[in-house]
């Protein structure tokens, strides 16, 4: 882990239908600083994406019904002062070259491999908040 603080106060929605998975990354999430709202389903993120304005997203790829790439489209296809620009990153099990950059085409701005490293997570969630001129401390006083 980090020293604590490097994700503070960063708003971070998380997406997966397996709540073991929800569990372990909302704690990783947490322990370095992120607040963290974790969902089972992409609906109900598109819902909590518009009413709570995370800073940043991660989704699963493969839920049942509606997936991740349903999301990314959805979320997309907002106005940015909705939403639409929250940078994000896709959880997937699938690791080849086409299915990485098809990810990055959906509009996920990185692709995160499932089993996913502590440190590889803390990396990606801070990278995308700096995309957007977010940082730690700074998400706290934020208002997107």
């Amino acid at each position: 882990m980090t020293d604590g603080s490097r994700l503070e106060g960063l708003r971070v929605l998380v997406v997966d239908d397996a709540p073991y998975v929800l569990d372990v990354v909302s704690d990783i999430l947490q322990a370095d600083g992120a607040v963290v709202t974790a969902v089972g389903s992409a609906e109900e993120a598109l819902e909590v994406l518009q009413r709570e304005r995370p800073h940043v997203l991660l989704s699963d790829l493969s839920m049942p019904d509606k997936g991740g790439y349903w999301l990314i489209g959805q979320v997309r296809a907002l106005p940015p002062e909705r939403g639409g620009a929250t940078p994000a990153a896709a959880f997937s099990a699938y690791t080849s070259p086409e299915h990485r950059a098809g990810v990055l085409r959906a509009g996920f701005q990185f692709h995160v491999d499932k089993p996913v490293g502590v440190l590889e997570l803390v990396e990606v969630v801070a990278a995308l908040a700096r995309s957007q001129g977010v940082q730690g401390a700074d998400a706290a006083s934020s208002m997107r």
